[in-house]
C-alpha cells in the first residue's frame, strides 16, 4: 500500500515533517510511506492555472493520484491550519483521484485542536474519507526529541505504528460506496 505523507510546515525543524520521516522510518513492510517534499514550491492557488498546470501541482496531483492513502501532519497558527497546507489542499479541490481517498491526520501538538479541526472540515468537504482510527494525537510540542529518540519512544512509535496499520486496515476494508479498496501489493 502507497501513502503519501503531506506536512505543512515548512520549518527546517519541524516537528510535523519530523513526525512524517518517523512514520516512514517505522511504516510496516507492506506500507510504503513518502512524504511529498514540494509543498513550499507550489506556487498560490489560482484557478486561472487550472487549465495549465505549474509543473510543481502536476507533481503534486501525480503522487495523490498514485497513493492508496494520505496522511497529514500540520501545525496550528492563529487558531487555524498554516497557510502551505490551505494552499495545497485547494491546488487538491476538484481533483478527481483526490475524491474518496483514505486519509489521517497526525496532530503533533494536543493543544492544536483548533487546525486539528479545521483541517478534518476542510478534508470532509473535499470528499476525503478520514480514518479516525488512524488519527491522532502524539505530544512532541516540548518533548525535545530527535527523530531517533522518536523512534526509540514506545509510546510514539507504538502510536504511529498503529496509526498506519489502521490506515492500511480501513484502505483494504474499503468504505461502502466510495469506491473499491486498493489491494495490497
Amino acid at each position: 500500500m502507497r501513502v503519501l505523507g503531506i506536512s505543512g510546515s515548512l520549518r527546517a525543524a519541524s516537528i510535523n515533517s519530523a513526525l512524517l520521516r518517523v512514520a516512514m522510518r517505522l511504516a510496516p513492510p507492506e506500507v510504503t510511506l513518502t512524504v511529498f517534499p514540494g509543498v513550499g514550491g507550489l506556487p498560490l492557488f489560482n484557478p486561472d492555472l487550472e487549465t495549465q498546470l505549474p509543473p510543481q501541482v502536476s507533481a503534486l496531483h501525480a503522487a495523490v493520484a498514485a497513493s492508496d492513502a494520505l496522511l497529514f501532519a500540520s501545525p496550528e497558527y492563529a487558531h487555524g491550519v498554516t497557510g502551505s497546507i490551505k494552499n495545497t489542499l485547494d491546488w487538491l479541490v476538484g481533483f478527481e483521484p483526490f475524491v474518496y481517498k483514505h486519509v489521517a491526520v497526525l496532530n503533533a501538538s494536543p493543544r492544536a485542536h483548533h487546525a486539528d479541526v479545521a483541517l478534518r472540515e476542510t478534508l470532509k468537504t473535499m470528499s476525503a474519507v478520514i480514518v479516525e482510527a488512524a488519527s491522532v494525537s502524539i505530544p512532541l510540542l516540548g518533548a525535545h526529541l530527535t527523530e531517533e529518540g522518536m523512534v526509540q519512544d514506545p509510546m510514539i512509535s507504538s502510536a504511529i505504528r498503529g496509526s498506519l496499520l489502521a490506515l492500511r486496515d480501513a484502505v483494504v476494508r474499503g468504505q461502502p460506496g466510495q469506491g473499491p479498496a486498493s489491494p495490497l501489493p
